[in-house]
């Protein structure tokens, strides 16, 4: 196949299961992995006092943990990561669209009891994805 596969992920279990997923599926179709991270808004923060500043964004830190998790996703795929502002689902459809994706990969939680009916990533990206969208089991890491 070969193209571009996309994977959101937030810092959680289950978001790292998905990318895991994510990743074998990249290596089995010989496609690149794209892992994706939204944030709300670019807020800043400056910590310290006249010369000893420290600035940090809310813009830096989710692109820091795409890429952590990025990194950790070992060889033999080819990955790259992004931070993207905007709510989780529409991050992910964003990224699609920009890459020109294959498939985006997102984790099936909230899907089931009140989560399914207050909506859920997952839901959100099957009902609006520009690409084939690949739904990860990762109920067992709960």
């Amino acid at each position: 196949m070969s193209g571009t596969i996309v994977v959101g992920v937030d810092g959680s279990a289950t978001a790292r299961k998905a990318a895991e997923s994510a990743r074998d599926l990249a290596a089995a179709l010989n496609a690149s992995l794209h892992v994706v991270t939204a944030f709300d808004s670019d807020r800043t923060e400056v910590f310290g006092t006249n010369g000893d500043q420290l600035v940090v964004s809310s813009a830096d830190t989710a692109e820091d943990l795409a890429q952590t998790i990025a990194d950790s996703l070992g060889e033999g795929v080819k990955t790259t990561s992004s931070a993207v502002r905007g709510r989780p689902a529409d991050a992910l459809i964003k990224e699609a669209l920009r890459t020109d994706a294959r498939i985006i990969v997102v984790g099936n939680r909230r899907m089931k009891g009140i989560g399914r009916v207050l909506g859920s990533v997952a839901n959100s990206v099957a009902h609006n994805a520009p690409c084939d969208v690949y739904i990860a089991n990762t109920y067992d890491v709960d």
